[in-house]
C-alpha cells in the first residue's frame, strides 16, 4: 500500500467525524492573517479567492464525476479523494484568511494622530469602568476642536474624574479632554491595543478633569441601550448596594455598580467568570426558561397530550436567550453564548443531539464568520475550550457502567467534575492572557457556581415574571441571598494564603500548540490521538524554559527595566506605572516598583557615580557596554558624550557625541517598545508586529546609531 493509499485509509477512518476539524481549519487561516508581520496586498487577496474558487470548482467537479459513476464506495475512496480532502483544506483555510481581511478593512476608521487638549462633544453609547476601576464613556458622533470630519475618529473614550456621575447613555455631551492616539504594547510581545481598539473603531482614548456637560437629551435611537441603563437602575434601587452591582452585572452587564474590593475577590478566587455574561449565564437561564415550561406544559394534561413539550419549551428558551441577548448589550461574550445556546436549543427542533462536538463546531464558524477577530481574545479561547472539554468528558462517562444511581450524589458528581475540567480546559488560556492562576479555584467553583445555578438565576427569572404585578421583590430576595453567598466564598478563598500564582507570559506559540495537541486527543478517532498528548508537553516544556527579555525599554523611554538575579530592576520607583505593572505581570513578578528600583544594579566606571546629572541611570549591558537612562530634558542636556557599545535611552530628542546606540524620543516614536533577548538581539515593536491597519506606519527595524 502506498502512502496516498494509507492516508486515505485514515481520513476514511475519521468519516462522520471530520466536520469539528472545519472551525479548526478555518481559525488557523484567521491565526495566520493576524499573525503576518505585514498587510496582504491586494494582489494576494485575489489570488487567494481565485484559489478558494478554484479548490471549489474541483470539489465539485470530483463529486460530479463520483455521482455518474454511480457513487459507490470505490468510487468515493479512489485516490482523487485525497486532492478533494487537500482542496477542501484550503478552501476553508484561505476563506478563513479573507473572511478576516475583509473584516479588518471594513471596520477602518480615523485614528487620532497624536496628543492633542480642546473641546470634544459627542453622543454617550457605552458607560464602563477601567482596569483601575475609573469610569469611562465611549462617544461616537464626534466634534473634535480644530479636526475635520474626514480625519474625527469615529469613537473615542474617555475616562472621566472621580466624584462625577455618568451621563445617560444616548445623550449629546461636551467637555475638554486629553486625547491620545491608541497605544502599542509596552514590551514588543506584549498585548497590543491598538489593534484590539481598531475593531472597536476606538480612534482615540484619553481623560478630563472637568465636569461633562448634557447638551441634549437621549433621543428615539438607542432605545435598548436605555432600556438597559433603566434595568439596570430598578435593580440598583431594589437591591441592596454591595449586591445590587452584582446583579446589575450578570442581567444587563453592566459592571460599574460593583465595588473594587469585591471585584479583586472574585477574581483572585477565579469567579469573575460569573460576572461576564457568557456560556454560563445564557445556558443557566435557558435551562431556567427550557425546565420551567416542560414543568408548566406538563401541568396541563390537555395540553400536554397534544403537543411536543420539549420543542415548544426549547422554542420559549429560544426567545428567552434572544432577549436576554439584546437586554445585556449584545457584547462580543454575550453574542457568542448567544449563538452557542441557539445552535443547541435549534438542534433540539429539529430533533437533534443539543449537546454535541457538531453543534459547538457550527456556533464557531458562525462567530468566527462575524467576528473573526474574536479567535485571538481570551474570552472565545476559554469559552470554547470549556465547553469542548465538558463536551468530550461527559460523552465518554455517559456510557460508564459504574456511574452513581443516586440523584443525589450523581449531581454533586457532576458538580465537581465539570468544575474540575472547565478548570483544566480553560487554565492554560487563563494564565497566558492574566499571568495568574487562582490554586483554590476548584473550591471557589464547587461552592459558588451550583448556588449560582440553583438560586441566582431562577431567581432573576421569577423577579421579571412577578414585576408586573409587583412581587418582584421576592425574586430580587432571594439574587441577594444567592449573591452574598458568592461574594463570601469569593471573600473566603481570596484571604487564604496563595489564592493566586503569577504565571509569566508565554512564547506566542505555546497557546496555539497546545490547542492543537488538545484538539487532537478529543476530536481525531483512533491511536492517533495520543499523539496530541506530547504535543501539549512540548508546547507546556516550552513556556516553562522560556527567558525573559533581559532588557525593557517603555514606549515612551520613561522607563527602563533591565533583570537582575532577584526580579527585574526598573530605572525609576514611580511614575510610568502601566508599563511597571505590565512589566510585572508578564515576569510574574510581585515585586511593587518603588522596591524594584532599589534592584538597579549601578555600573561605576572612571569614578563617575556620584557625579551622574540628576534623574540619570547607568549600568552594565549583559553583552558588555553601559545601559544609560536620562529622564527628562536636563538629564538628556547634561550628558553630551556615549562610548562605543553604550545604549542611551531618553523620553526627550538627544544630541550626543560619540559610537553608540541612541534610544531617544524620535527613534522610540518610530520602534515603539524595545526589548534585548537573551540571545543577545534587540527587537522592537514595530519589528514584532509589523505594518499592519492597526499600527498606521511601515514596518521600520530598531538598528544601531552613530
Amino acid at each position: 500500500m502506498g502512502p496516498i493509499e494509507r492516508v486515505d485509509q485514515v481520513l476514511q477512518s475519521q468519516r462522520g467525524d471530520l466536520f469539528p476539524w472545519v472551525p479548526v481549519i478555518y481559525g488557523s487561516g484567521i491565526g495566520a492573517y493576524f499573525a503576518l508581520r505585514s498587510e496582504p496586498s491586494g494582489t494576494l487577496l485575489a489570488v487567494m479567492a481565485a484559489m478558494v474558487l478554484g479548490c471549489l470548482l474541483m470539489i465539485w467537479l470530483a463529486r460530479r464525476r463520483s455521482a455518474d459513476q454511480g457513487g459507490t464506495v470505490a468510487d468515493i475512496t479512489a485516490v482523487p479523494e485525497v486532492a478533494v480532502i487537500g482542496a477542501t483544506v484550503v478552501a476553508i483555510a484561505l476563506s478563513g484568511f479573507l473572511v478576516a481581511s475583509d473584516r479588518s478593512h471594513s471596520l477602518a476608521a480615523p485614528v487620532l494622530e497624536g496628543r492633542s487638549y480642546g473641546a470634544i462633544e459627542g453622543r454617550v453609547v457605552l458607560v464602563d469602568r477601567s482596569a483601575s476601576d475609573k469610569l469611562r464613556i465611549t462617544l461616537d458622533d464626534l466634534r473634535l476642536d480644530r479636526l475635520p470630519p474626514e480625519r474625527t475618529p469615529e469613537r473615542v473614550r474617555v475616562s472621566l474624574p472621580d466624584g462625577v456621575a455618568a451621563p445617560p447613555i444616548g445623550a449629546r455631551v461636551m467637555t475638554t479632554a486629553h486625547l491620545l492616539p491608541p497605544q502599542g504594547p509596552v514590551e514588543p510581545a506584549g498585548f497590543d491595543f491598538r489593534r484590539h481598539a481598531w475593531f472597536l473603531q476606538l480612534g482615540a482614548v484619553g481623560y478630563t478633569r472637568v465636569p461633562v456637560l448634557l447638551i441634549a437629551r437621549p433621543t428615539s435611537d438607542l432605545w435598548i441601550d436605555r432600556l438597559r441603563a433603566g434595568l439596570s437602575k430598578q435593580i440598583l434601587s431594589r437591591m441592596p448596594a454591595d449586591t445590587g452591582g452584582f446583579a446589575v452585572a450578570i442581567t444587563t452587564g453592566d459592571r460599574v455598580g460593583i465595588p473594587l474590593e469585591a471585584l479583586s475577590d472574585l477574581r483572585a478566587s477565579n469567579l469573575a467568570h460569573l460576572l461576564a455574561i457568557s456560556g454560563l449565564h445564557m445556558g443557566l437561564l435557558t435551562a431556567v426558561v427550557f425546565g420551567g415550561l416542560r414543568f408548566a406544559i406538563a401541568l396541563v394534561p390537555a395540553v400536554a397530550l397534544r403537543c411536543d413539550s420539549k420543542k415548544w419549551a426549547a422554542l420559549g428558551a429560544l426567545l428567552a436567550a434572544t432577549v436576554y441577548l439584546f437586554v445585556s448589550g449584545s457584547l462580543v461574550a454575550s453574542t457568542r453564548a448567544y449563538i452557542m445556546a441557539a445552535v443547541m436549543l435549534v438542534a433540539v427542533l429539529l430533533d437533534r443531539r443539543a449537546l454535541s462536538l457538531r453543534s459547538v463546531a457550527l456556533a464557531a464558524m458562525i462567530i468566527l464568520t462575524h467576528t473573526p477577530e474574536a479567535l485571538i481574545s481570551a474570552g472565545f479561547q476559554m469559552s470554547f475550550a470549556a465547553t469542548v472539554g465538558l463536551i468530550a468528558v461527559f460523552s465518554a462517562l455517559r456510557d460508564w457502567q459504574r456511574r452513581p444511581q443516586n440523584r443525589l450524589i450523581r449531581g454533586l458528581t457532576g458538580i465537581v467534575v465539570s468544575s474540575v475540567v472547565a478548570g483544566l480546559a480553560t487554565a492554560p488560556f487563563a494564565a497566558a492572557h492574566f499571568n495568574v492562576m487562582s490554586q483554590y479555584g476548584l473550591i471557589a467553583n464547587v461552592l459558588a457556581v451550583p448556588v449560582m445555578g440553583a438560586l441566582v438565576a431562577p431567581a432573576a427569572v421569577l423577579a421579571l415574571l412577578l414585576s408586573p404585578i409587583g412581587g418582584d421583590w421576592i425574586g430580587f430576595l432571594l439574587m441577594d441571598l444567592g449573591i452574598r453567598w458568592i461574594l463570601l466564598v469569593a471573600e473566603f478563598v481570596a484571604g487564604l494564603e496563595g489564592a493566586q500564582r503569577l504565571i509569566p507570559m508565554p512564547p506566542a506559540m505555546v497557546l496555539p500548540v497546545i490547542s492543537l495537541g488538545a484538539l487532537l486527543c478529543i476530536l481525531w478517532k483512533g491511536r492517533l490521538r495520543l499523539v496530541g498528548v506530547p504535543v501539549c508537553l512540548v508546547a507546556l516544556v516550552v513556556w516553562v524554559t522560556a527567558q525573559r527579555p533581559l532588557v525593557l525599554v517603555a514606549p515612551d523611554g520613561g522607563l527602563v527595566g533591565i533583570m537582575t538575579e532577584q526580579e527585574r530592576a526598573l530605572s525609576r520607583p514611580q511614575g510610568k506605572a502601566f508599563a511597571a505593572e505590565r512589566w510585572a505581570e508578564n515576569d510574574a513578578s510581585a515585586v511593587p516598583q518603588d522596591i524594584a528600583a532599589g534592584l538597579w544594579p549601578v555600573h561605576a566606571t572612571e569614578g563617575q557615580v556620584g557625579q551622574l546629572p540628576s534623574r540619570s541611570m547607568v549600568t552594565a549591558l549583559p553583552s558588555g557596554g553601559r545601559l544609560i537612562h536620562l529622564m527628562g530634558k536636563r538629564a538628556a542636556a547634561d550628558w553630551q558624550i556615549c562610548d562605543l557599545g553604550d545604549v542611551v535611552v531618553s523620553d526627550k530628542e538627544l544630541a550626543l557625541k560619540g559610537d553608540c546606540q541612541i534610544v531617544d524620543q524620535p527613534a522610540l516614536e518610530a520602534s515603539g517598545s524595545l526589548a534585548l533577548l537573551p540571545d543577545g538581539k534587540w527587537i522592537s515593536t514595530r519589528e514584532y508586529v509589523g505594518a499592519r491597519l492597526w499600527t498606521g506606519a511601515p514596518a521600520l527595524r530598531f538598528r544601531p546609531q552613530h
